[in-house]
């Protein structure tokens, strides 16, 4: 089924625009799709560190059911990702610019913390 899709295509759910953002209520639960998207964004942003850094990064990803929560990306016995979770059913980045940047800072700050605890991230 995904085969077929281009990368826009994949990518297209991703984007939610400031008009599309008003249009969503402030408060209000997250669909199934949006925490799959959110799973799917982060779970990215861990094989990126892995590829990156030759280091496993697992991902734990705890959500109330109002759309609050945290996310934590570990390697070893290193956290390099800890993240509060807030407005879930909101998620959503303006462009794929935007998208690539937020990943990638995600990324870099996770490399930066398995650079400056080299120990704690391969234990």
């Amino acid at each position: 089924m995904w085969e077929d899709k281009s990368d826009a295509d994949l990518l297209a759910d991703f984007i939610v625009t400031k008009e599309q953002r008003r249009e969503i209520p402030i408060i209000g639960d997250p669909d199934p799709d949006v925490l799959w998207r959110l799973q799917i964004f982060y779970t990215c942003v861990a094989l990126a560190i892995e590829e990156r850094s030759g280091l496993l990064a697992s991902s734990t990803m705890m959500m109330s059911p109002e759309g609050f929560g945290r996310v934590v990306l570990t390697t070893g016995r290193l956290v390099v990702l800890s993240k509060t979770l807030r407005d879930v059913h909101r998620f959503g980045f303006d462009t794929l610019g935007k998208l690539a940047k937020a990943g990638a800072k995600l990324v870099d700050d996770a490399i930066a913390a398995i650079e400056a605890y080299p120990d704690a991230a391969r234990a």
